[in-house]
């Protein structure tokens, strides 16, 4: 199995392996489509540890990360859930955009956060000690973080905090390049159009430019689109619907890929 490509930006790949080795909670805080989820793959890979990782919503209950009970034609038996199949048996459990998940569910997580590092299964009546090489992380956007949906103080105050954003632009460059096989120019352009569109004040564009929408649009090009017509198809209708927005965004495309 191939290793999972990470580029490091800063000193995340050395906070990451010291917490762990504290058995530290870790909160990564950072826009779509950054890195945050391939960052904490190739950490996994690097720790030798297996990661459950669960993409929160509005409905995710807390039967959904411990467990439930379920019947087959011997009878009743207990299923464990990803944050218990994690903490029993050892591995990262990453809870993707966790502020979508309702209250009630997060706070499940505060046993395993502290000092007790301990779940508590109600249904079985089990008090599950964490394994060794169990880690808990988790992540949110912060750009869609508003006073109905944001972690409490509480919550927040038991992790570790790490923040991401887009690469900068010459690191940016070379993980296009490495995950798409394009040649260095056209990643430059692609580089150059995201800097714009990230630029870009008085919109409606509710998230910037993804590097991993960059990545699509190079992949694109390399399978033989048209770059102007991979950057529309992976920018642009992505980011946005409205006329005007869409107007905007495509002269950005024009300015460094022809129509043609």
């Amino acid at each position: 199995m191939s290793k999972t490509y990470y580029l490091a930006q800063s000193n995340e790949v050395e906070l990451f392996k010291a917490a762990a080795s504290m058995n530290l909670p870790i909160l990564i805080k950072g826009p779509t489509g950054c890195g945050k989820t391939r960052f904490i793959e190739a950490m996994g890979e690097e720790l030798g540890r297996d990661v459950y990782t669960v993409v929160c919503h509005d409905d995710l209950s807390a039967a959904d990360l411990l467990g439930r009970h379920l019947i087959d034609e011997k009878g009743t038996y207990w299923q464990d859930g990803p944050l218990t199949k994690a903490v029993r048996n050892g591995g990262i459990c990453y809870l993707d955009e966790i502020i979508e998940a309702r209250k009630d569910t997060t706070v499940v997580l505060h046993s395993l956060a502290d000092y007790r590092r301990v779940l508590p299964i109600d249904r079985t009546g089990e008090l599950i000690e964490a394994h060794p090489d169990f880690m808990l992380v988790v992540s949110y956007n912060p750009g869609y973080q508003n006073v109905l949906k944001g972690m409490k103080p509480s919550t927040k105050q038991r992790f570790i905090s790490l923040s991401f954003d887009y690469p900068k632009p010459e690191l940016e460059k070379e993980v296009i390049i490495k995950e798409s096989g394009v040649d260095a120019d056209t990643a430059q352009k692609l580089v150059d159009i995201a800097q714009d569109i990230r630029n870009l004040d008085d919109t409606d564009i509710q998230e910037a430019v993804s590097t991993r929408l960059l990545i699509y649009s190079a992949k694109l090009i390399i399978k033989g689109f048209n770059p102007y017509q991979a950057c529309m198809h992976s920018i642009v209708e992505s980011l946005s619907d409205e006329d005007d927005v869409l107007e905007v965004l495509e002269k950005f495309i024009t300015l460094h890929f022809s129509k043609d």
